[in-house]
């Protein structure tokens, strides 16, 4: 039972837990899969010649490793690989232990995703866009992660959820970030928690997901926050970095099979009126509406969505962007297509118009 309860838990806190799964006995297996992201983009006026530019382009590639190696110990390895230009850039991406006490009490240490708004905790592969939100800007050393350990729960199946965590946060492992400019000398640790609400049907786990595919009934409001005395700034003028956020989302069976969904989030970051050392002073926000057709086309369900996105920067020129796109949805997040065509506008400057065409797929 208790077996069965730790591998139960696995697979409801994490998403990327699917593959293929080797048991070796009772209390010990392993599983493996992969993760692909690969896309083709025209952007206006981004070409060598200041012409549109056309681009193929291997956006993420991910290996997945988990194992249970006791009833309550699991380990959890990603790799990833992302467009650097370099084809030997791959990095570790996860790299916990993670202790499954209870559904209401797990610890985790390593390198792995703090507590942060959604669509971090969603990660590019579970969002009903193809790009990440332009106004997500907490911290991390590489793709939304830092090391460190927190504790996380949901309690009543899912109804609540929590998370806790302490990590180094601003170091010298951030990109451009070096003993010499690093605006932590004290070496001062990052402090982030999370709390969720599920009001009808309940999200077990500590990551998320922006589509159920017409599977459950969701209305799910969650906060988070993040602060580092001496996160941001420079070495010779430090600041406190201070990060917070609330998001939603209301997703709702339609027919057999099919459902609407509508996402947003909102962000305030204040790097203490310091140049910050990454992301932006300021706020932003996004909102998403979604529908999946009950009925397929093809192998697929059609699920076209609009999303408005907006950040106001106390340091740069304000950022808007607008996009329609069009998913053809094959298996849920382990196949599907986005088209997106969209246009960024910074105040001050001209409009941009972008396409992009998105093939995921997961194992």
């Amino acid at each position: 039972m208790l077996a069965a309860t730790a591998s139960a838990s696995l697979l409801a806190t994490d998403a990327a837990s699917a593959g293929a799964k080797f048991s070796i006995d009772d209390t010990h297996w392993v599983s493996v899969g992969a993760g692909l992201r690969t896309s083709f983009s025209s952007v206006e006026d981004a070409a060598p010649d200041d012409g549109r530019s056309n681009d193929f382009t291997v956006d993420s590639i991910r290996l997945y490793l988990n194992a249970q190696i006791h009833q309550y110990i699991l380990l959890e390895f990603n790799t990833e690989r992302y467009d650097t230009g370099d084809d030997d850039d791959i990095r570790m991406l996860d790299a916990i232990a993670k202790f499954t006490i209870a559904p209401e009490f797990n610890i985790w240490a390593g390198r792995h995703l703090p507590p942060s708004d959604r669509a971090n905790l969603d990660g590019p592969y579970y969002l009903n866009a193809w790009t990440f939100p332009i106004a997500q800007a907490y911290p991390a050393i590489f793709a939304g992660r830092d090391e460190g350990v927190s504790v996380n729960g949901s309690i009543d199946e899912g109804v609540f959820g929590y998370a806790l965590g302490v990590y180094d946060g601003m170091d010298a492992s951030y990109s451009g970030i070096t003993d010499l400019n690093n605006p932590n000398q004290d070496d001062n640790l990052l402090f982030a928690g999370r709390l969720q609400w599920a009001l009808w049907d309940p999200e077990p786990g500590f990551y998320t997901t922006s589509s159920y595919f017409g599977e459950k009934n969701i209305l799910t409001f969650g906060a988070a926050a993040q602060y580092q005395s001496d996160g941001t700034g420079t070495m010779a003028s430090p600041g406190d970095f201070f990060g917070w956020n609330v998001d939603a989302l209301l997703e709702r069976k339609v027919g057999d099979g099919g459902a609407v969904s509508l996402e947003g989030a909102y962000y305030d970051y204040d790097h203490d009126d310091e140049m910050p050392a990454f992301g932006y002073q300021g706020n932003g926000y996004y909102l998403l509406a979604s529908f999946l057709t009950p009925q397929k086309f093809g192998i697929g369900k059609l699920q076209p969505h609009v999303r408005y996105q907006a950040v106001d920067d106390d340091n740069a020129p304000d950022h808007d962007r607008w996009e329609l796109g069009l998913g053809y949805i094959i298996d849920g997040q382990k196949a599907k297509v986005i088209a997106t065509y969209g246009a960024d506008d910074f105040d001050g400057g001209e409009t941009t118009d972008f396409f992009i065409l998105g093939v995921q797929l997961q194992i």
